[in-house]
């Protein structure tokens, strides 16, 4: 059996590869699985440039040290098993390569799910080695596959960030600034800051191109091009969530903000061209905000199966909201895989469209 994958070098992630790897069968154990569909958006160029940082290239590890294959949420259907619980034609969601097949080594193995075991991904964050498995699942419906793996990812970060904010009071905050509004993950954000009791100012910062755009949305109070920083109001108590890792941006605002910059949460880096931060950036009062970690935290406090819970029925809610103006656009074959991850990369995805692609043709 042979694979197709998409691998990106690991310090100069404009540079792809697309490379065939011949699969041995599989061994006592193992299970063998065709990538059906995925997402891409920009919350994967952050996996990249961060990759080193966080251990992202450590999922789909490659032979040459100097490339890495991103990883994607999505499906996938099992074509090869050697293992007593996992039958062949089961279709999984999860953390896959972007690439055409992966070997796996479930265990930990219910009728609900299974976690990816292979000794390289053993001190990696459980969410990422979790495999759902959807012909198990109750509430399966194919038809939201596209949402599911689009927005989940994305908007459970969402939820993340919003339950953080609320547990710290928003560190006094009276209106919440979000770069890279178009953004899915600041998207969701802003869905549950809306609909917050305690209800804040939402100001939304994107390109000039985008302004139009994200207004029509309809859950930012206010929207600004990265042109007009200079209009938005500094006089209030102000908490900044940042999905672009702009440091031009952020030390500009953080400038103009001075005492009422309360706190900055570092999310993602959709401008990872410019992430370096300029001399009036605030850094005491920053921080990276790392949603897996969370995800342990509340999964200790709530109890088993809470988060779980809260966060799919915020996804729903906010799935919901967003379907009015979102729709898909499907590509298929490793080819436009590789063409549609520079187009993410460049910035060029309308934020209104949803990249899904289908790596075998």
């Amino acid at each position: 059996m042979q694979t197709c994958q998409l691998e990106v070098h690991r310090t100069q992630i404009a540079n792809t590869r697309l490379t065939d790897i011949d699969l041995p069968p599989a061994q006592q154990g193992e299970i063998t699985v065709a990538v059906d569909r995925f997402a891409l958006t920009a919350n994967n160029i952050t996996y990249a440039v961060v990759g080193e940082k966080i251990g992202y290239w450590k999922f789909f590890p490659v032979a040459d040290g100097d490339y890495g294959v991103v990883p994607v949420w999505g499906f996938a259907n099992v074509v090869e098993s050697r293992h007593d619980d996992i039958a062949v034609g089961e279709r999984l969601y999860g953390y896959w390569p972007m690439g055409t097949h992966l070997r796996m080594m479930p265990g930990r193995v219910s009728d609900a799910r299974f976690f990816d075991t292979a000794s390289h991904r053993a001190e990696l964050p459980p969410v990422y080695n979790a495999y759902a498995r959807c012909t198990h699942e109750p509430h399966y419906d194919a038809k939201l596959d596209d949402a599911r793996m689009l927005l989940f990812p994305l908007y459970a970060t969402s939820f993340c960030l919003y339950d953080f904010l609320i547990a710290n009071d928003f560190f006094g905050a009276e209106q919440v600034i979000i770069p890279s509004a178009s953004s899915k993950t600041s998207v969701g954000l802003a869905f549950g800051l809306a609909g917050d009791a305690g209800k804040r100012a939402v100001v939304g910062l994107t390109s000039a191109s985008n302004v139009a755009t994200v207004e029509s949305m309809g859950f930012y109070d206010s929207v600004f091009s990265y042109d007009d920083l200079e209009s938005i109001d500094t006089s209030r108590p102000t908490v900044i969530v940042d999905m672009s890792g702009n440091g031009v941006v952020l030390s500009r605002l953080h400038e103009l903000l001075g005492d009422n910059m309360r706190y900055t949460s570092n999310v993602g880096l959709t401008h990872y061209q410019d992430n370096q931060m300029g001399e009036h950036f605030i850094r005491e009062r920053s921080a990276m905000f790392f949603a897996p970690g969370h995800m342990q935290q509340r999964n200790k406090e709530w109890g088993p199966g809470e988060f779980e819970k809260r966060s799919y029925q915020f996804w729903l809610d906010a799935t919901k909201a967003t379907a009015s103006w979102l729709s898909y656009r499907h590509l298929t074959g490793m080819e436009l895989t590789q063409a549609a991850y520079r187009e993410v990369l460049s910035g060029e995805a309308r934020p209104d469209v949803g990249l899904i692609l289908s790596p075998s043709g």
